[in-house]
């Protein structure tokens, strides 16, 4: 409630308003504007556009996930991009349990490095299904050995490879795996209180399910934050689509491949008695007439009509009938 005015305040101002001294529509519109909370210890960094911008980025990157997992794992493999949301590098490092699957990712040419964090039950299923087994995750969590995490690198490797296709719309960008920690206190790449943002990655293998965590700290991102938005992002792929004609370049690729072509002279049948006692000048009858026309291949399919002849020295056969398909 407000304050109460006295009598002798009421007097005042209704003269004030009498005389003219204060205009009562003037009061009306003279609203306070509305403060909003700005919390210093997490600052604002990332906006919605920005985080939306980035779970199309990784849509894109789950895309790739699906297709290029199962190389490695002989199984289908199903991955959906969970959510995105801005939280502070110590809030993500406290939410980590150990074993931890971490991969420190150098993300070049920006300055600093992102972590793809794996779920371990990820990392014993893929272990499991690449020496043979049914990609299942154990009942007890432990540590990982040495030939297990080297298993795992070969697959993190591939995986981080794959992110320079989603991110070339924003900037041609060269990650490179540095090394895989599974204890998260030797993966403190960033103060503790600089603003990240986690795009949560869910991935199915078979029957195991379980998350990936991608973490981009905004230090990391801050050079290509005005690209991050979706305007900038779908404007640059349309251009990129425009400027390439795949039509004309695969045509240009296809007309300098080199195919087979076989002209059959015609068929014979004979013995094998009678094939091992073939000797030089022996005449072999074909079922074929000297003026008939001879059946021309391309590959394996009948494509032409020929008589044979001779151009110069070397033998020949003139076209005279293309096969089209529907004949």
């Amino acid at each position: 409630m407000g304050d109460v005015l006295s009598q002798n305040e009421i007097d005042n101002l209704l003269n004030a308003l009498t005389s003219g001294e204060l205009d009562a529509d003037e009061i009306k519109n003279n609203k306070e504007k509305p403060v909003k909370n700005y919390d210093f210890a997490r600052p604002s960094k990332f906006s919605k556009e920005h985080l939306r911008t980035m779970e199309i980025i990784f849509e894109h990157y789950g895309r790739l996930l699906s297709t290029n997992l199962p190389i490695f794992l002989r199984k289908n493999i199903q991955v959906e991009v969970m959510n995105s949301e801005a939280v502070t590098y110590m809030e993500f490092s406290n939410s980590l349990s150990n074993p931890v699957l971490l991969g420190v990712v150098d993300f070049a040419p920006l300055e600093g490095n992102i972590i793809v964090e794996m779920a371990s039950n990820l990392g014993f299923a893929m272990v499991d299904r690449m020496l043979g087994g049914e990609g299942e995750p154990l009942d007890k969590i432990r540590d990982f050995s040495e030939i297990e995490l080297l298993l795992i690198e070969r697959v993190m490797t591939s995986c981080v490879d794959l992110l320079r296709e989603p991110w070339e719309n924003v900037l041609d960008v060269h990650p490179r795996l540095e090394r895989i920690e599974t204890n998260s206190q030797f993966a403190q790449i960033i103060s503790p209180s600089e603003m990240i943002a986690i795009v949560t990655v869910n991935i199915k293998i078979g029957d195991v399910e379980g998350l990936m965590n991608v973490c981009l700290p905004f230090i990391t991102l801050e050079p290509v934050m005005d690209k991050l938005n979706t305007k900038f992002w779908y404007s640059s792929q349309k251009e990129k689509a425009g400027e390439n004609n795949y039509s004309e370049a695969v045509e240009g690729l296809i007309s300098h491949a080199k195919i087979p072509v076989t002209a059959v002279l015609g068929n014979s049948t004979i013995t094998v008695a009678d094939f091992s006692q073939l000797q030089v000048g022996d005449i072999v009858r074909l079922d074929t007439k000297v003026d008939q026309e001879l059946d021309v291949f391309v590959g394996d399919i009948k494509k032409f009509q020929a008589l044979p002849g001779a151009s110069g020295k070397d033998y020949a056969v003139r076209v005279t009938q293309i096969i089209r398909e529907e004949q």
